[in-house]
């Protein structure tokens, strides 16, 4: 479960104090996909890292799994969201010196490994139809194939969320449809909680509930 309660987040500027979020409320369970939309700089982003236990709400809670990481040391902290978070953004984020199944490997490294991971990451790499590419490095891949890659470094860990920052921002429409059905049927298999955000319309339609964030308040639009 994720709840969120009243959650609020400023930003200090020069001479005045920046608020994006307010009284943002929302629970979800495992299996629920949500879209959220809205105009730049309307705080979506920020939502997602206070989500995803980056940045620290300036008020209000945030609860996953039935703790708060706001709540842990450092060290518990990044275990934490190592394990139990999935992140995948408009840039892929991918280390160029690194292979694909390496790059999908990364999380489980932080973790000190598994037996099961390789076989993991071999198995979300055929699922994202990247086998051929195991060896290839990013230059290597084209735009949407990199973003295959940082899906499947996203699930590696089997997280309870997962967070997308305009993952087809940067995609043409083709590779946006591949995407977006990937990241729904790979979310359908493993059922955690799935957070988009986007500016595409098309893309946001395909989830069971959507949102909207303007004036710093989140609401539902369907």
């Amino acid at each position: 479960m994720l709840e969120v309660t009243d959650l609020s987040k400023e930003y200090i500027m020069p001479g005045q104090v920046l608020r994006v979020l307010s009284g943002i409320n929302l629970s979800l369970a495992s299996g629920d996909s949500i879209s959220i939309v809205g105009p730049s700089g309307s705080g979506k982003s920020s939502l997602l890292y206070v989500l995803g236990a980056l940045e620290p709400p300036t008020a209000g809670t945030v609860q996953l799994a039935g703790q708060n990481p706001y709540a842990m040391d450092e060290t518990r902290l990044a275990a934490f969201r190592n394990e139990t978070v999935g992140f995948v953004f408009q840039d892929h984020h991918l280390l160029p010196q690194c292979t694909v199944l390496e790059n999908v490997l990364i999380p489980t490294l932080v973790a000190q490994g598994e037996a099961s991971a390789m076989d993991r990451a071999h198995t979300l790499l055929e699922q994202v139809g990247l086998t051929p590419r195991i060896h290839h490095r990013p230059h290597e891949l084209s735009g949407g194939e990199k973003q295959r890659v940082a899906l499947a470094r996203a699930l590696i860990m089997k997280p309870l969320l997962v967070l997308c920052d305009e993952p087809t921002g940067n995609l043409d429409r083709a590779s946006t449809e591949t995407v977006t059905s990937l990241l729904l049927d790979l979310h359908a298999q493993q059922q955690n909680i799935l957070i988009v955000v986007t500016h595409n319309p098309e893309v946001a339609s395909r989830f069971r509930l959507k949102y909207r964030l303007a004036d710093t308040r989140l609401e539902r639009i369907d």
